[in-house]
């Protein structure tokens, strides 16, 4: 077994600015470790799981070094990245990358978007494939969402009995079914074949468009519109519906919603990643985690949903709520903040208040996910929550509501729905 994880690379991500200046956005903190370190860690404990693989077009820094290093020193798995010359889509990669996933004669291999956060049942997938299906089957991890927001996902048709996906369709314009693809799939070499199919007919499509010089243009396959949609009712496809969390991370605001599924899962998965009320320490409510390197007041109060990284200072009388404080920042006496993610080494004054507006799915509907909002509606900044970017300092005494304020700026006063360049 393998596992290939797909981690794009810069040009995505806009709509997570300005963290993602600072760091590739798989290695954005959530619930206190990377956000790709979650899949890593999945995948692991597949029995019989032989190397991990990231794959994407980031130009292999420092960063993304260190953490694969500790990675594969933590779990004791080889782990190597692959880089893309350019941006081949969900299925070029994977295509062109084909050699290296089957080198050691991989019988069969996970593929896993890395800008999604999940209880990753990878162990079920596999024993749920050896009962429906044949051998050389592919399953999709799918879940349930509801009606209107499931034009926003890939959507799944599948027979009630034996789960076979009968009809595929990626963010369709009406109504097709309430199960949608998670991004999180199990293949067998045979899906080579499949993407390589596609490959042979975008060659031929473009040797017949003579006027066009893009020769990349053949090598960019999309695993969901070109692969799946044909496959659907072929026999190969079987669709696995899992009832556990799932939600996606494309804005910095779904970062929050993913930390707090995250430390939902700590109790059952990592109870030592979670804070405890001990005496002369801050009070925890609701689930938090804490960087052992930072400094926190007996008297602030912190939680639910809160993650502090390293080396951060909390002062006293301080108030964190639904938030995530990154490495470095500190928060002088008095602050509140809610609802916000603190940016790398930014500051914020005594008694001064930081917050944002939660874009929560709908807490009384089981299946609701969140929806990514865009910036801008109507012309005006869609509030939600407040990011400042790394080494941002705000004086004593301000307030900043539903704001974005980028890298390195100093404000002098309070600001309201605004970006802030």
């Amino acid at each position: 077994l393998k596992a290939v994880i797909l981690i794009g690379g810069p040009q995505k991500g806009t709509r997570f600015r300005p963290l993602s200046f600072e760091v590739p956005k798989p290695l954005f903190p959530v619930a206190g470790v990377p956000m790709v370190q979650h899949h890593i860690e999945a995948c692991a404990k597949v029995p019989g799981m032989k190397e991990i693989l990231l794959m994407g077009f980031y130009q292999p820094n420092e960063a993304l070094s260190r953490f694969l290093v500790s990675a594969q020193h933590e779990f004791k798995i080889p782990i190597r990245y692959l880089q893309e010359y350019a941006a081949l889509g969900t299925g070029g990669g994977i295509y062109h990358f084909r050699d290296q996933i089957l080198s050691g004669g991989a019988e069969a291999f996970f593929v896993l978007n890395a800008d999604v956060c999940s209880e990753f049942p990878l162990q079920e997938m596999l024993e749920f494939r050896q009962q429906h299906g044949d051998v050389h089957s592919f399953v999709i991890l799918g879940t349930t969402a509801n009606r209107t927001q499931a034009l926003n996902y890939g959507c799944i048709v599948a027979n009630a009995d034996t789960q076979e996906v009968q009809h595929y369709v990626e963010k369709p314009s009406t109504f097709v079914s309430e199960i949608i693809n998670c991004g999180i799939y199990l293949f067998t070499p045979a899906i080579f074949q499949h993407i390589g199919e596609v490959f042979q007919r975008n060659q031929q499509e473009l040797a017949l468009e003579e006027s066009s010089n893009g020769w990349q243009r053949a090598e960019v396959i999309r695993l969901e519109q070109d692969v799946f949609t044909a496959l659907a009712g072929s026999g190969k496809l079987y669709v696995y519906k899992t009832d556990g969390f799932w939600s996606q991370i494309k804005s910095a605001g779904s970062a929050i919603y993913a930390s707090r599924l995250y430390l939902n899962q700590y109790s059952k998965s990592h109870p030592e990643r979670l804070a405890q009320n001990k005496p002369g320490g801050p009070v925890i409510r609701g689930n938090v985690y804490i960087h052992p390197t930072a400094s926190i007041d007996s008297t602030a109060v912190l939680g639910p949903n809160v993650s502090i990284g390293e080396g951060v200072t909390v002062g006293a009388g301080v108030r964190v709520r639904e938030s995530i404080v990154l490495h470095g920042a500190s928060l002088h006496d008095h602050t509140c903040v809610l609802n916000t993610i603190v940016g790398w080494d930014s500051t914020i004054g005594r008694w001064a208040r930081v917050e944002g507006t939660p874009s929560d799915p709908n807490p009384n509907d089981p299946y609701a996910k969140i929806d990514s909002e865009t910036l801008f509606r109507d012309g005006r900044l869609t509030p939600s929550i407040t990011i400042l970017g790394c080494s941002v300092t705000i004086p004593a005494e301000v307030v900043i509501l539903n704001s974005i304020v980028l890298p390195h700026k100093e404000l002098s006063r309070s600001y309201k729905n605004q970006i802030i360049l």
